[in-house]
């Protein structure tokens, strides 16, 4: 029986716990080489968002500059979470990128970036934002799941590694 990663918490959507299949669409998940800085790496993940959820690409990218200059979300451990809240959507979308050559992302441990988790929310989003943010947040920390996403290569496998992670783990 396959599991997923369930948040603590109730999905606004389906009233159930949420899961990070909720959030991610396959198509979302990338393997991307190269990025000359973090702000081509938020273009990109916006361009990807634009293209997987239909959101405004140059309206997402400065929703993200603009969090990003309240301080970096690279989180260490080679982890970015850069997320924002946007106009248009009706539900928290995410993205996953893992980088071949990771980036400077000015992350707390000063480490180059090589998976990066982007969320954009609804504007009046409250708490699902940050019940999205949590659960990325808690597999993105797991040593495991960030071992399984640097060692493949193929999007589909990467998908799976995040949304069937282990339940078990606590907050």
């Amino acid at each position: 029986m396959r599991k997923a990663f369930l948040a603590f918490a109730h999905s606004k959507q389906t009233g159930a716990l949420m899961e990070l299949s909720e959030i991610l669409k396959p198509d979302a998940v990338k393997v991307v080489g190269t990025f000359s800085s973090k702000k081509r790496l938020l273009q990109e993940l916006s361009d990807v968002a634009a293209a997987c959820y239909g959101i405004d690409a140059g309206h997402a990218v400065n929703a993200l500059l603009e969090r990003e200059n309240l301080g970096p979300t690279g989180v260490g451990h080679g982890v970015a979470l850069p997320h924002a809240r946007i106009r248009g959507i009706s539900r928290v979308i995410g993205i996953f990128f893992r980088v071949e050559k990771g980036v400077n992302f000015n992350a707390v441990d000063r480490q180059p970036v090589d998976l990066a988790f982007g969320l954009f929310a609804p504007e009046d989003a409250g708490v699902e934002h940050l019940k999205a943010l949590a659960l990325v947040s808690r597999t993105m920390r797991d040593s495991g799941v960030c071992g399984k996403l640097r060692a493949n290569d193929n999007p589909l496998t990467l998908h799976a590694i995040l949304t069937e992670a282990p339940a078990s783990k606590a907050a």
